[in-house]
């Protein structure tokens, strides 16, 4: 019996090795239909709460959806006709003049140094000596090229990536539109006490996905007004729009993003002078601070529950595996993972520890 018993745990064993060994392959082949149900997912989460919204007004789901969808869109479209094609000139003009601005700011930097030691060794020849800046500046443009590129990877090119872009729409509003049938039918797969388990926790799951990703978005649009509007009135009137775009694009990584999108602006204000360069300094600092301790608590982590880090983490593992889409996705996905981690293991952790069960006693046996 015992032979028995053991050799059938071992076969029970290989045989889900074997499974997991089958869905794995089998996710592989289908990651480009896995990846547009993750968007799918994450923009009919994003839109949820005003489908939700207007159903208590008797509007139907799938016309709500439909609505929200259609001004979302307008409203991009219009942002894009109306500031893209001066974004785009001005970042190709920054460009092009990133090796002149930088020599410009190192002879600055340089002239700063030798007002406290006349005798500073001029580091400015010697950096670029040794560095070729116009290597390094196409070495930057290509390597934003290819985590650009690498979002169009699992689709057949940027007309590929619109025609995903419009099924994941399509299918969002699906899910929307009938999200309840949808999650029923999910939650009768899995076995009991886990469907009731799993069907408890989907609305915040659901919640903190939306959650995430609508408030990464307004602080990254946000900030992007604010830095462009900033900065034309220090003085960058040049590259203004175009730097506030940069700065909403790299404000979706936590961090590290407000630095980055820095980087730019102090590389246009150095050659103008210290008053400039301090001024510009400052507005950066307040705006980070203005981000860190108020926008991103407000918008971001009060609805999500996700430490900054571990969403520094997953925007980073996003970018790297699916480029620019990976760093929208990924995050919401673990802020939803979070959800499960938290009510269903550390949760009943925690009170198993505070409320052991008590030990049984042997009976007293009556001589």
């Amino acid at each position: 019996m015992t032979s028995e018993r053991q050799l059938s745990i071992s076969f029970s064993s290989v045989l889900v090795v074997f499974a997991a060994i089958t869905a794995a392959i089998i996710g592989w082949q289908l990651r480009g239909l896995l990846l547009l149900v993750m968007i799918s997912v994450v923009l009919a989460c994003s839109i949820a709460p005003i489908v939700n919204w207007a159903e208590q007004f008797r509007v139907p789901r799938w016309l709500s959806a439909l609505l929200t969808y259609v001004a979302i869109i307008g409203a991009l479209v219009g942002v894009v006709l109306l500031i893209g094609p001066t974004v785009l000139d001005q970042i190709q003009l920054l460009v092009r003049q990133l090796p002149l601005l930088l020599r410009k700011a190192a002879t600055q930097v340089e002239a700063w140094a030798l007002t406290f030691n006349d005798h500073r060794p001029d580091f400015t020849s010697q950096i670029f000596d040794q560095l070729d800046v116009q290597a390094i500046t196409a070495w930057a443009v290509r390597s934003t090229r290819q985590v650009a590129l690498r979002s169009f990877s699992l689709t057949t090119g940027l007309l590929g990536t619109l025609l995903s872009l419009v099924l994941a729409i399509f299918i969002s509003g699906y899910m929307l539109a009938d999200s309840h049938t949808l999650t029923t039918n999910f939650t009768r797969l899995l076995p009991k006490p886990w469907d009731q388990r799993i069907s408890d926790q989907l609305p915040e799951i659901a919640s903190r996905i939306g959650g995430y990703i609508r408030g990464r978005l307004i602080v990254s649009g946000t900030l992007a007004i604010v830095t462009g509007i900033g900065l034309g009135f220090l003085g960058l009137q040049d590259f203004a729009v175009g730097l506030g775009a940069i700065a909403g694009v790299t404000n979706l990584i936590p961090f590290l993003g407000p630095i980055l999108g820095a980087i730019p602006a102090l590389i246009v204000a150095i050659p103008q002078g210290g008053w400039t360069v301090l001024w510009v300094v400052l507005f950066y600092v307040v705006i980070q601070n203005i981000e860190t301790y108020i926008l991103d608590p407000l918008l971001v982590g009060s609805s999500v529950g996700v430490h900054p880090l571990y969403q520094l983490l997953a925007v980073l593992g996003g970018t790297q595996v699916l480029g620019i889409i990976g760093a929208l996705i990924v995050p919401p996905w673990v802020a939803g993972g979070a959800v499960l981690l938290e009510k269903l293991y550390l949760q009943p952790k925690l009170a198993a520890e505070e409320h052991p069960p008590a030990k049984k006693t042997d009976p007293v046996v009556a001589h």
